[in-house]
Formats: structure tokens, sequence, C-alpha cells
């Protein structure tokens, strides 16, 4: 492989790249040397360029010029879709996404045909609404891949949440009974006090709020997976008096409960049915309960953006998924009834969490794959992961425990 430094104001050699590359060249120079970072690029001829000249720094070799047509026109989900097929890669993708947040300007205004495509990824999104019906389905497509394959790469304890880390060497199963605790003291409950916990999970939380402060709860999940490992664990660690799960929606509850816990759930809710989450909380929750939320938000600057136009996450990962930002979550806590009482964000222990599972992940796939999943699965996951990764590290999502009050509750 050859390879050619391309400084802006310089022609590249006549032996090495063909027309249409030094065109192509030309053009990337124009658009990314002004900015901050650097990026590495390899053309599928070998041709080696490099644009900007500081951090953060990125490489990419193309494989066929295929994915920049589809970031011409279809934007960062185009370019994503390259990455599946197997058309670009790099070897640090974590890298590659912050050098590509640090130039969202720049790569957008080369996206000038991403309207369309953008349009009919939001249309495909809209057809995949959190229905009761839907909420099943969207649920299924991501939780009933198969319990062995999440065992494979969370941590023993089979929590898929951000962990809250006392210190950065602290091991993740530690870290995440750590973020349980935080939880747990933040509901405020009573030995005896019935929880309820909207998306239980694999009954990591539940097990230990049963243990270690004798609480009784009732989780709901809509993952026939989750549920049937969840319910082998309550019933080994014999809480089964204590600990009662079901496969029920969250508009279903009817009960009154001195407590109310949801974990990284309301990213499922879908926008349109924000306001109805809430007024089951409020219709749910005794006076004087405490409500504990564990939410990821994107920045509020990029918000009103997001929310016209289906990102990777959406199309891929979790259909019919939705973040709030911080300023609309807490608009729909005063909206319905909510004070918010206390509030920590923890985004880069979010972005540290990821690292561990990519790792594992990554150590553990020729044993994932012997489970049945190809290589565009593979690829899929590592983007995906790497992707969160990035953008908690950036601070273009974040994540947070929110603990609230009915406010007519004195």
């Amino acid at each position: 492989m050859k390879a050619i430094n391309c400084p802006s104001s310089s022609s590249v050699k006549q032996t090495a790249p063909s027309l249409l590359e030094r065109q192509l060249i030309s053009f990337l120079h124009q658009r990314l040397d002004n900015t901050c970072g650097s990026l590495q690029l390899t053309l599928p001829s070998g041709v080696q360029c490099h644009f900007g000249n500081n951090q953060p720094a990125a490489t990419v070799v193309l494989h066929s010029y295929r994915p920049l047509a589809r970031l011409l026109f279809g934007g960062a989900n185009g370019w994503s879709e390259g990455y599946l097929a197997g058309e670009w890669d790099s070897p640090d993708l974590t890298a590659l996404i912050h050098w590509a947040l640090s130039y969202e300007d720049a790569l957008s205004s080369m996206a000038k045909a991403q309207f369309f495509t953008g349009v009919l990824h939001n249309l495909y999104h809209r057809q995949r609404d959190n229905s009761k019906q839907g909420s099943k389905r969207n649920i299924a497509a991501h939780y009933d891949l198969g319990n062995n394959f999440y065992k494979e790469w969370l941590d023993p304890g089979m929590t898929y949440s951000a962990a809250l880390f006392e210190q950065p060497t602290q091991p993740l199963e530690d870290a995440q009974r750590n973020k349980y605790a935080r939880i747990l003291e933040m509901l405020n409950a009573s030995p005896g006090d019935h929880i309820a916990e909207i998306g239980c999970g694999w009954g990591g939380f539940a097990e230990q709020a049963a243990v270690e402060h004798d609480l009784d709860v009732h989780g709901v999940t809509l993952s026939q997976e989750q549920l049937a490992w969840a319910k082998a664990r309550i019933r080994n660690a014999a809480l089964d008096k204590k600990v009662n799960l079901s496969l029920t929606d969250y508009r279903d509850l009817n009960h009154q409960y001195d407590g109310i816990v949801s974990i990284e759930m309301f990213e499922a809710v879908g926008e349109a049915h924000w306001d109805t989450y809430f007024k089951t909380l409020k219709r749910i929750l005794k006076p004087g309960g405490n409500v504990v939320l564990q939410v990821i938000t994107i920045d509020d600057e990029r918000f009103q953006t997001y929310r016209k136009q289906a990102d990777f996450i959406q199309r891929y990962v979790f259909p019919g998924g939705m973040l709030p930002s911080i300023e609309a979550l807490q608009d729909k806590f005063e909206l319905h009834g909510f004070k918010l009482e206390q509030k920590l964000l923890f985004g880069p222990d979010y972005a540290h969490t990821l690292r561990h599972w990519r790792d594992a992940f990554e150590t553990r796939w020729n044993t994932i794959k012997s489970q049945g999943f190809d290589e565009r699965f593979y690829r899929l996951w590592r983007y995906y992961l790497a992707y969160c990764e990035g953008g908690f590290d950036q601070g273009s999502i974040n994540v947070g425990l929110y603990q609230l009050k009915r406010a007519d509750v004195k």
C-alpha cells in the first residue's frame, strides 16, 4: 500500500490517485481542513490522505466509494449503513465517533441530499409506535435476542444500564450495585414498603431492594426472555414472597405503590406516550412516595433536530425509542405535577460502562457467534456500543438519576 500525504495546498502525485480521487481529495480538503481535528483516510486504491492537523484524530479505511455516496445522500445514517455492509472500517470506532461529533456541522454540509432519506427514516420510525402492541414488538426486537447473548458480555448481575463508579478501577458488577444503592437511597423507602419497578430487566434491582432493604417489589417487563431469567433468579434467591415479576405493560398497572423506580425504560416509551407515562406514575404513586427515574437524555441544543429525524440507534437498535432532553424531561415533571427533589448526572460513567461492555462483547464474540449471529450483527453491535460511548464521552448524550415527589403533597 502506497501512502501519500495530501496537504490542502499541494497536488497529489499524478502516478498515484486517479482524476476522480484528486477531485474527491480536493473536495474533502475544502470541507475539513479548516475545522479542528485530524482524519487519516485510506481510499480503495490504497492512496492515503490526511485532513486537518489537530485533535481529535480518527482513521477510516474505505473498501469502496459507496460509503461516500451514502454520506452524501443519507447523512450519518447512510454512513452507518456503510459500516454495517462492510464498506469501510476503522481501527478505533470510538475515536471516529469523537471526531464526527466535533465535525458535525462540516459533515452535515456535505450531506446535501439527506433530507429525503431522513424523511423516509423518520416515517419508518413512526410506524413503530409504542402502543401496547407496538411496545411488545419493539421490546422483543432488542431484549429477546436471548439471555445467553446478554450473559456473555454484561456483568454477572445482568444489569443493562449505566453503572455508577466510585473509582475507575471498580469492577463493573460492584459499580452496578453501587448504582442500585444510590437509587435505593433516593427512594427512601421503609422496610415492607410496596415498590413498583417499571422495566425490571433481569431482576438485579428487585433482588437488591428485597435483600438489603426488605422491600416488596412488583417488577414489570414486556420481554419474555428477561421475565423467565428474572423469575428464576428470584426463585433461586428464595425471594418469591418479596418480589413479584410479571409480563405487564406499565399502562395496565392499577395498584398504588409507596414508591416507583424506572431504570432506563423511559427511552422506550416514545414521545407520543410521554404524557401517558407520567399520568400513570402519578396515578399509581401514593401521596408522600418517591419516584426515582434513571433516564438517558440528549443535549438540549440537539433535541429539536433529533426529534424530527430518526438516528442510527432508533433505526437499527431500539425501534420506537426516543431520548428526551433534560429541559423536555423536566418540563414533563412540572406539567404532570411532580417536583424534582434531586438530580444526579453521570454521563462519563456511562462511557466507562460501555467500554466494559464493548471489550467483553469483542472478547466473547466467537462464543456469541456460535449462537447463530452473523458478521453484520457483529458490526451492528460494535458500532452501536462505540456510537454510544463516543456520545457520552463528548457530552452529546447524558444519563441521570431524578428523584421526584408529587407537588400536591406537602
